[in-house]
């Protein structure tokens, strides 16, 4: 009798799943994920793979994005099904996990590489030498924005969704007017591995440079697991019920019981025909938004820096290559658009930077969070003072390696992009397994999807540990 109660009780719990609304206001969270790659992989790494190897490399960078759609995909499903980030359930089976994320995201993303390259952009257009001062400046305009404006979900959508569909269309254009036809033939070729007298890989190709722009190629490092806190704040399947965290960063004096938990459904026909329902939305929704735009826009610069760039002695050293396609682009076609290039390349890495300073701080947050509440679940917490505390730390550690003058923007890139490779192979495992253990069995991936993220943690994993053994000895 009493087992009848207590499942009469558990039932009275459930909540509905929600309706699926049209495709048109599904469209979000993608934009979000790939506007963070953009400053790192899409305009940095893969364009001066381009530059020093060719288009023969493309295949890497379509095969990179194509890896994160499906390791998005899995971190949505989470999400979706239980209506709490993933870091949520992590953390119901790793109870150490919170600290792993804490650690591995600060120090793979407080390295400054992004903004150094955004500043030294900019400094060129402007004609300052020293760009660590211009450095310096932006990361701390960016922990104004985040302090005084309004750090919600809504805003960050708002400018990555102005940046990209300004900027990705500006490049678009400079690459059709600037390219041949046998440029287009090469990166065709590129697509399926052939280069310029090689395979697949060029002779020479520092292999951490190359996983750093695979990692990159999207969003990478722990970056990737804020796609189930941007489907959390959407309010998408049973996230309608969740409360938003976003709200809960607007008051610094203010201490607020946090609830990080989701809520659960009913196996029924009814609710599992609506979980199909959204879960064949926003595969569309990212498969259009963050793979197919994501995969033209490095194509897209890609060929320009290699139409601009290809053979010049000026490609080898850091990120100079961006600026001398300014250069070429001036004198090509007029002065002006050479510069309004550069100014549109450095407010891309500086919304990237400012986005992922956002991101990187919510994780963070919502992780120690999961472990105050680990140790006293009735706890009211000031989650705004975390994240700002987390904002400034990380600015204050670029501003201290700059001062230092570790300012080479290629060099901090690929560092931090090394060191987030390894991340994601280890977040690719633990989501693999948390939706193995706590989702529905209606809802769990198939076998096909299953193997294609078992071949994905064996990449990574394989191909962090040949760089880092290749660094080592």
């Amino acid at each position: 009798m009493m087992d009848q109660n207590s499942n009469r009780v558990e039932k009275q719990n459930y909540k509905k799943f929600p309706n699926a609304p049209t495709f048109k206001k599904l469209i979000g969270p993608s934009f979000i994920i790939l506007a963070l790659g953009l400053g790192s992989g899409e305009v940095i790494l893969w364009p001066y793979m381009a530059a020093n190897y060719g288009l023969g490399i493309a295949w890497g960078a379509m095969l990179g994005i194509t890896f994160q759609y499906f390791i998005n995909m899995e971190i949505e499903r989470y999400a979706l099904v239980k209506g709490e980030s993933i870091f949520v359930g992590i953390a119901k089976l790793f109870k150490k996990a919170p600290y792993w994320f804490i650690l591995s995201t600060f120090i793979g993303f407080g390295l400054p590489g992004i903004i150094a390259a955004s500043a030294k952009v900019f400094a060129s257009v402007v004609g300052i030498e020293e760009f660590k001062w211009v450095a310096i400046l932006f990361l701390i305009t960016i922990g104004v924005i985040l302090s005084f404006g309004k750090t919600v979900y809504g805003m960050m959508e708002r400018i990555t969704k102005t940046v990209i569909l300004v900027g990705v269309p500006f490049i678009f254009v400079l690459a059709v007017i600037l390219s041949a036809k046998a440029d287009w033939g090469a990166l065709a070729q590129g697509l399926v591995g052939k280069g310029d007298g090689f395979w697949f890989l060029p002779e020479g190709i520092v292999l951490a440079t190359f996983l750093a722009a695979f990692a990159y190629a999207g969003a990478g490092g722990n970056l990737n697991l804020t796609q189930s806190i941007y489907i959390k704040e959407k309010g998408y399947g049973m996230g309608k019920y969740s409360q938003k965290i976003a709200g809960l960063f607007a008051n610094l004096k203010i201490k607020q019981k946090v609830k990080l938990e989701g809520e659960s459904f009913e196996e029924t026909p009814e609710n599992l025909k609506r979980f199909k329902k959204w879960w064949k939305l926003i595969s569309l929704e990212h498969l259009v938004v963050f793979w197919f735009i994501g995969l033209l826009s490095m194509m897209f610069l890609m060929l320009l820096s290699f139409v601009t760039t290809y053979g010049s002695p000026e490609t080898a050293e850091g990120i100079n290559f961006v600026i001398h396609e300014g250069f070429v682009i001036g004198q090509t076609l007029f002065p002006a658009l050479g510069i309004l290039f550069l100014v549109v390349v450095s407010i891309m890495l500086f919304q990237t930077q400012l986005g992922v300073l956002d991101s990187t701080s919510r994780i963070m947050a919502e992780n120690v969070a999961i472990k105050i509440q680990e140790r006293d679940s009735e706890k009211h917490i000031n989650l705004s003072k975390i994240y700002y505390i987390f904002v400034w730390a990380q600015i204050a550690f670029g501003v201290t390696l700059f001062l230092l003058n570790f300012t080479e923007p290629k060099t901090l890139i690929i560092l931090g992009a090394v060191i987030n490779a390894f991340a994601m192979f280890v977040h690719i495992g633990l989501t693999s397994w948390t939706n193995h253990k706590l989702l529905p069995k209606s809802c769990k991936p198939g076998l096909i999807r299953r193997l294609i993220m078992l071949v994905i943690f064996l990449f990574f994993g394989f191909f962090s540990g040949v760089v880092f053994w290749d660094k080592l000895f």
